[in-house]
């Protein structure tokens, strides 16, 4: 489960909780997006904050939703990034 960082909005309860696949499906909907692979890309972030750097992480989930808007696929995006992923320690944390 996971706490909603805003208020609540009016009407809704206070303290509000939802899982992780309800805030993603409730994303999605809200983006007019399908579903995703919530585990997959969970997956690929932390191989990138582990192979890459932390803040790639967030960054690199940014670049591959925006590639599969465009080309309306997910899964062949996540196989392209994962084989950019250097072996553990060949990348250096800089900005």
């Amino acid at each position: 489960m996971c706490r909603l960082r805003h208020a609540p909005r009016p009407g809704s309860g206070t303290g509000a909780r939802v899982t992780l696949d309800e805030w993603v499906a409730a994303v999605a909907a809200e983006l007019g997006v399908g579903p995703i692979d919530a585990g997959e890309v969970l997956d690929l972030a932390r191989e990138v904050a582990h192979g890459v750097a932390r803040p790639a992480a967030p960054l690199t989930c940014l670049l591959l939703g925006l590639a599969a808007s465009d080309a309306g696929d997910l899964p062949p995006a996540i196989a392209r990034v994962r084989a950019l992923i250097p072996p553990s320690g060949e990348v250096a944390q800089q900005r």
